[in-house]
């Protein structure tokens, strides 16, 4: 009798097999996984949320959800022929900055026309999940790697935009008439940690000058590991003396600045930053509001909110944080030159002090668990916190190629190097990224006025 036990069929199936069927599942997964964390982001918004672009840096919500489907149709499906029909003019209004890839609707213009409708984008969207879902199981097996290497891909650029969106719904939310505002997260606030800093005085990390390496040492990219390419290739360089601040800058240190009249000075600020401190009339950190008693209060994605003195500041430009960081060493005398870390220092210190997201405060697949906004350091252990999430730190670092940097291959290697120009680094996390796809490595940029996103402060001091 011919034995067919699922021990025998094991035995009979090759090892590349097996090897290529446990691929597939893999990704089968880890795409459906991610699709659905950026549907159940979306689920506490209304209509008129998905269509609404309050500036041109906010794309409208339904634009996302189109287009984190036409970056797997353009990159996956087309060139495995695999691209559903019936939606002609989605390649144009879908596209975002790739020019190899046919013209597209201006950034600024997409949350001003009325098609593709959202029921339309939603349908694309299933079409494309079941598209991408039957090609991962019929792909021939020579074709495996590519399409394991392009959906990770997809997945990360998706996970990109969860962490965006998260940050454009507050803004969209912001927009409202304030007595029409409505909170993205129904419960309450979360009351700050009673074991966190309580006006803990801002402590100095010392770092010895020497040799260190730079850039992405995970496991390789052909083994399942995964970085982007301006995070490559890893590389050595030489870092001074210096220190860093325990903890990220807090609101009762950023309320002292602007007491002080920082928001005023121009000997504070680069004449870049005054120039847009002045053209935007500057006075406070974005979503911060006077509370009609003298103080303020500020807009957050559980609504209206109390200002915890000592929770991170976020929501601040790369000017501010350097306005800040100058009137901060004039105060302190610990702190005489303060400025902000190059991204070599922070990267070198995080590496020797750990980088731990296992639990810090980062967007995770269970969101109803998800802080979705700043919280305190933890009483002083002695090291460096807040390293991994709570908010993007700016580095004084324009964003530029690292020694040897190749981009990506064919219409992707338009993704990160293009935009090597006139952009600052920010290190670490926030609350909004995703937590797979936090890393010490990991390169986020923005225009140095940039205040929308969940950017944060951490001090430098030469030794």
């Amino acid at each position: 009798m011919t034995d067919t036990s699922s021990s025998a069929r094991g035995r009979d199936t090759a090892p590349e097999q097996l090897q290529g069927e446990r691929l597939r599942s893999h990704i089968a997964v880890r795409f459906a996984c991610v699709r659905a964390v950026t549907e159940r982001l979306f689920e506490p918004l209304s209509s008129e949320d998905l269509r609404c672009q309050p500036m041109d840096d906010v794309s409208p919500p339904y634009w996302t959800l189109g287009h984190t489907s036409w970056f797997f149709a353009a990159n996956l499906l087309r060139p495995a022929g695999r691209m559903p029909s019936g939606f002609d003019g989605f390649d144009y209004a879908l596209n975002s900055y790739y020019e190899g890839l046919g013209p597209r609707l201006e950034r600024s213009r997409r949350g001003r026309v009325a098609s593709p409708t959202t029921s339309a984008v939603r349908a694309y969207r299933r079409a494309v999940d079941a598209a991408v879902q039957r090609w991962i199981v019929e792909c021939p097996t020579p074709d495996l790697a590519r399409t394991a290497r392009v959906v990770q891909i997809g997945c990360e650029h998706e996970q990109q935009h969860q962490e965006l969106s998260v940050t454009e719904i507050l803004h969209i939310r912001s927009a409202d008439p304030e007595p029409l505002r409505r909170p993205y997260v129904a419960s309450p606030a979360r009351p700050p940690s009673a074991a966190g800093a309580d006006g803990a005085e801002l402590r100095q990390i010392a770092f010895a000058a020497g040799d260190t390496r730079l850039g992405y040492q995970g496991r390789p990219l052909e083994s399942g590991g995964f970085c982007w390419d301006n995070e490559l290739p890893a590389h050595r360089a030489y870092v001074g003396d210096f220190a860093l601040g325990d903890r990220l800058v807090t609101n009762r240190e950023w309320r002292a600045f602007m007491d002080d009249g920082g928001y005023h000075d121009p000997m504070l600020w680069l004449t870049n930053g005054w120039q847009a401190a002045r053209r935007d009339s500057l006075e406070a950190p974005l979503y911060w509001q006077r509370d009609g008693a003298g103080g303020y209060a500020r807009f957050t994605l559980r609504g209206l909110q109390p200002i915890d003195p000592d929770a991170p500041v976020c929501h601040v430009s790369f000017y501010e944080a350097d306005a800040f960081a100058r009137w901060f060493g004039a105060q302190h005398q610990d702190w005489r030159g303060a400025r902000l870390p190059r991204e070599l220092e922070w990267e070198h210190a995080a590496r020797a002090s750990g980088y731990h997201r296992e639990d810090a405060n980062l967007l995770h697949d269970d969101l109803s668990e998800c802080l979705f906004d700043v919280d305190r350091a933890q009483a002083s252990d002695g090291g460096l916190q807040q390293l991994a999430g709570t908010a993007w730190e700016w580095t004084v670092s324009h964003y530029e190629p690292y020694p040897g940097y190749r981009p990506f291959d064919g219409a992707l290697s338009e993704y990160n190097g293009k935009f090597m120009d006139n952009q600052r680094v920010l290190r670490g996390g926030s609350f909004a990224t995703p937590r797979s796809s936090a890393r010490v490595a990991y390169r986020n940029f923005w225009e140095a006025a940039t205040r929308f996103q969940a950017s944060g402060v951490r001090l430098c001091v030469d030794q």
